[in-house]
């Protein structure tokens, strides 16, 4: 009975790969530092950019949840680093590449710790105390300028948007382009609804031909003939929105029609015309000058319009129809019995332009302006992607600033400072959770680390030159690495600004994912279903 009872249970399938322990855990760290030594070179204005591509696109960006999204990483547990990218991005819009190497800090001290026989759990709770800690002080460090005339909110939005653009690839024209960005945000108005700015990109020209139309733009849609006897300038035009489908062919259905006069046949295609014309017939009437609608606009409505000098566009995609009616306060038909002037949008001037190689219809100067268009050039299709990405990152960053009202001095300042207050917390911990709160402290200064080592200079060296300068009571508490010339500077006289949000997300999302990787100390890989019915005996 005793030898029965010692078999071995077998609970999981054949095939299955499993491994556990703290072999596990530092496996897991392993993988996640391989992904931060790709990231890591990124960081800061002098930070190097990626070249990613596959059988189809090329991308050429240092943008920290771009590079991760590309990566296609499938290690399950470096993809949590996929993830809180992603998360950084979609939250605050910048600071990608800050959580990757914060978080990869985290747990390259944490594998040092596990090495010395310091338990998970324990790296874990310190971790999270010292996440606390860290925000705490923050707070208190945190600036807010909500008092601040109007002007003084402008410049500080100003400089928040160039430090944001100083790591871009159109850092050399980041007070054109942070401009551009402060001026779009101002002109949403309350809603700050990013969905209200597009961005179309021209390839050609230089990237200071770039314009902000304080309206809508798209490019030129499939036209008929006819198209080119149509007005292509307004002023103070009616413009009506359509989700209707101009074509005789919409009239068609799948039908069986039987006839015993042929003459029969000629009212019926009669009525079909009758039909398209009566419609066109309701919208001239409207008084619309402009006519846009999702679905196509044929030949014949075409003709029509131009023959009474209306312009027309088919085929308009779903975001230029709902940023058109935001900014001209034209309501979409679905049905073209009931229109009246309370339905038709207005704007100041309308007209069609060569941009580049291609045609654009830009509406200006709206009445109801919620919405604005970013006309992006360069030389490259490359370039003015990245461009895009830049700017996204910029405008996320100037309207997080206007909610929240609260910024950083930048430049790794604000990380100096935070692990200058937790070394000093951590004297007041008499167990093992000194040691991590410590290893917390020493990641926080990875920041300010990688942005002189990416910068050409002495990392060591410039470190040792801020701690001191932090630890001096009488000091000003704002120093952070000068990438271009190799030293330490005073990130508040020189105005590099970051929004708090951004730091406070970074350290949130950095200490979750460490921590979640910490936690998992077995990894079980089961064998595929189609794997397990080639292997199956029944099969």
């Amino acid at each position: 009975m005793s030898h029965l009872m010692s078999l071995p249970i077998v609970l999981l399938k054949d095939g299955t790969d499993k491994a556990q322990g703290k072999s596990q855990i530092i496996r897991n760290i392993n993988a996640c530092q391989i992904i931060v030594d790709i990231i890591k070179t990124t960081l800061g204005p002098r930070g190097m950019d990626k070249l990613i591509y596959n059988e189809r696109d090329v991308t050429i960006t240092n943008d920290g949840a771009t590079v991760m999204n590309l990566l296609n990483i499938s290690h399950p547990a470096a993809s949590i680093l996929v993830d809180i990218a992603k998360s950084q991005d979609d939250e605050v819009g910048d600071g990608t590449t800050s959580v990757v190497v914060v978080a990869g800090e985290l747990l390259n001290e944490a594998k040092g710790l596990l090495n010395d026989g310091i338990e998970p759990n324990i790296i874990i709770d310190g971790f999270r105390t010292a996440c606390n800690v860290v925000i705490k002080k923050l707070n208190e460090l945190s600036l807010n300028f909500s008092n601040k005339n109007e002007e003084e909110k402008k410049n500080i939005l100003l400089k928040c948007a160039q430090t944001a653009l100083n790591s871009k690839l159109i850092s050399n024209h980041k007070n054109f382009f942070a401009t551009l960005v402060v001026n779009a945000a101002y002109q949403l108005g309350d809603s700050l609804d990013k969905r209200n700015v597009g961005i179309k990109k021209v390839t050609g020209g230089s990237c200071l031909d770039t314009q902000l139309i304080y309206g809508v733009a798209f490019k030129k849609t499939f036209s008929y003939a006819g198209f080119e006897q149509q007005p292509k300038t307004f002023s103070n035009p009616k413009i009506l929105l359509l989700n209707v489908e101009l074509e005789l062919k919409a009239e068609k259905e799948n039908a069986e029609v039987r006839i015993d006069n042929p003459n029969d046949y000629n009212s019926i295609v009669q009525a079909e015309w009758n039909i398209i014309f009566k419609k066109l017939k309701l919208i001239k009437d409207s008084g619309a000058n402009i006519v846009l609608s999702k679905l196509p606009i044929g030949d014949i409505a075409t003709q029509y319009f131009a023959d009474n000098d209306i312009f027309c566009a088919g085929r308009v995609e779903d975001a230029d129809m709902k940023r058109t009616a935001n900014a001209t306060g034209a309501v979409v038909q679905t049905s073209l019995l009931n229109l009246n002037k309370d339905i038709l949008g207005e704007c100041g001037k309308f007209e069609e332009v060569q941009i580049g190689n291609e045609r654009y219809n830009i509406f200006k100067d709206c009445l109801k302006t919620k919405t604005v268009t970013f006309i992006l050039r360069g030389g490259a299709k490359q370039f003015i992607e990245e461009v895009e990405r830049s700017i996204n990152d910029a405008l996320m960053i100037v309207l997080r600033c206007i909610n929240n009202a609260e910024i950083v001095p930048g430049a790794g300042s604000i990380e100096m400072q935070l692990s200058k207050a937790l070394r000093v917390y951590s004297r007041s911990i008499c167990n093992k959770e000194q040691i991590v709160l410590y290893a917390y402290a020493k990641s926080l200064e990875s920041i300010p680390r990688y942005l002189s080592h990416n910068a050409g200079f002495d990392s060591t060296d410039i470190l040792n030159k801020l701690r001191k300068k932090h630890s001096e009571k009488t000091s000003d508490v704002w120093y952070g690495v000068n990438c271009l010339q190799g030293d330490i500077i005073n990130a508040y006289d020189h105005c590099i600004f970051e929004v708090t949000k951004i730091k406070r997300n970074v350290i949130y999302s950095a200490t979750e994912a460490a921590c979640l990787i910490l936690s998992i100390d077995e990894t079980i890989k089961n064998p595929s279903s189609a794997n397990n019915a080639a292997r199956s005996p029944y099969s």
